[in-house]
């Protein structure tokens, strides 16, 4: 028996719990009874799991690679389909209308799922042509009725988000609810600038890696996709915190960031200047100049109204007026 295997066989022993032992008493003399779950066991377990030998390590790569595939996945679809990058454009142009118009989190949430139905099913149709493709080298109706089927389900999926945003938008007294909700012009809500931003960003970085051909979609690059993250989050503290010195401590936390993608060699100084600037504009955009576009809208949308009321207020008195005049008698047509 090698060292290593008389190594091992002493820590079993140590950690084996006894088969046989008397239960511990109470204070009454009854039996208490044994947990479910033994502490020991359940070290054992952990320190097997979390080990140093060759079965370990595969469990712990193991766990990681079905999120490498699904990556992979998503990015081939977005590199080779040309709808596939419609649907993301669209995704973020419908998050930002939503944050302009000041969408409460159901109705963000709505947008959200809907556009989300489209690109999964547009994945699904991309998986069925591979496959078809890949299983059949001449024409054939059965193939061409299986990639017209997952095209159908695309088509349905996408004349949902189509009912779902204009119900939205469009639905009933909800453009009053929008034009009462921009009236009040509040801030933006907090949780769904950073789910927004995040996924923004997300998305600026892969397009911009894939457009270029640097790094992998979370390493290197031309923009430095943590910088970005790290000036977003501290962007959205410095125009939403009260304290002073915690918007400037959350800046330098952001500033940290970016100096030690420098220092690990991932990112040039200019890629982290880009993703510092890029995060910056996204918040000051939010922040700022939706706000000043919010009430711009409402006073081009008040002042037509507002004309309009002025206008009939003045032809309701001038139409009292007339009448009044034919009461008494005065009425220059009357006279003749």
């Amino acid at each position: 028996m090698s060292q290593e295997k008389i190594e091992t066989s002493s820590v079993d022993r140590e950690l084996a719990v006894p088969t046989r032992r008397s239960r511990p008493k109470r204070i009454d003399g009854s039996d208490q009874v044994e947990p479910a779950i033994r502490p020991l066991s359940a070290l054992r377990s952990l320190l097997n799991y979390f080990g140093n030998d060759d079965s370990s390590t595969a469990r712990r790569a193991g766990a990681f690679v079905g999120f490498r595939n699904a990556q992979d996945g998503i990015l081939h679809c977005f590199r080779t389909q040309r709808n596939m990058r419609i649907h993301f454009i669209v995704l973020v142009a419908v998050l930002l209308s939503g944050l302009l118009l000041n969408f409460d989190n159901r109705d963000m949430l709505v947008l959200l799922f809907a556009i989300t139905l489209v690109i999964v099913s547009e994945m699904f149709n991309t998986a069925v042509e591979i496959i078809v493709d890949m299983v059949t080298e001449h024409y054939s109706p059965a193939a061409k009725l299986a990639k017209d089927v997952a095209a159908g389900a695309v088509l349905l999926s996408a004349m949902n988000a189509i009912i779902a945003g204009t119900l939205i938008f469009f639905g009933q007294k909800k453009l009053v609810q929008i034009q009462e909700q921009m009236r009040q012009n509040t801030g933006p809500d907090i949780v769904q600038v950073v789910v927004i931003g995040v996924v923004a960003l997300a998305l600026l970085v892969i397009i911009s890696k894939l457009l270029s051909n640097t790094g992998s979609p979370w390493h290197g690059g031309i923009i430095s996709g943590h910088t970005a993250l790290g000036f977003l989050l501290a962007m959205t503290i410095f125009f939403t915190a009260a304290n002073s010195y915690i918007a400037v401590l959350a800046v330098l936390l952001a500033v940290l960031i970016a100096h030690s993608r420098v220092e690990a060699g991932v990112h040039s100084v200019r890629e982290v200047i880009l993703g510092a600037v890029i995060a910056i504009f996204l918040t000051s955009l939010v922040f700022r100049l939706m706000p000043l576009v919010r009430s711009w809208t409402m006073h081009r949308i008040t002042s037509p109204a507002a004309a309009v009321h002025n206008v009939g207020k003045t032809s309701g008195q001038l139409s009292q007026n007339l009448h009044r005049v034919r009461e008494s008698g005065l009425d220059p047509a009357s006279s003749h």
